[in-house]
């Protein structure tokens, strides 16, 4: 069975998302976004959820319950309040983990 991307976000984010195809999940707030995750994760219907970054980094109990699963594969995502660099540090330390130095950002 093929998989699917999901996007989970607040309208404004995300709308644009499912255009392309994505399926899109429009969340008003925190605990919906929570919910949201852990309903679509569970499912098993897609490979890979990204989460406007606000909303990624407030749901870090759901997302720990899939961070040992190959998927879904969990992505932070700018989302119109600006980009939190929450992407860029989670990249930064799978490169460390992997390399045992952050190669690419040299922090």
């Amino acid at each position: 069975m093929a998989k699917n991307i999901a996007v989970i976000g607040d309208g404004e984010s995300i709308k644009g998302f499912s255009a392309i195809g994505l399926d899109i999940y429009v969340c008003d707030d925190y605990d919906h976004a929570a919910k949201t995750l852990r309903n679509i994760a569970d499912a098993d219907e897609y490979a890979i959820i990204y989460m406007t970054e606000e909303f990624y980094n407030s749901s870090s109990k759901e997302r720990s319950r899939y961070e040992d699963r190959l998927t879904p594969a969990v992505i932070p995502i700018p989302g119109v309040k600006g980009n939190a660099d929450t992407g860029v540090r989670r990249l930064s330390s799978f490169v460390e983990k992997a390399v045992g130095s952050d190669i690419i950002f040299n922090n």
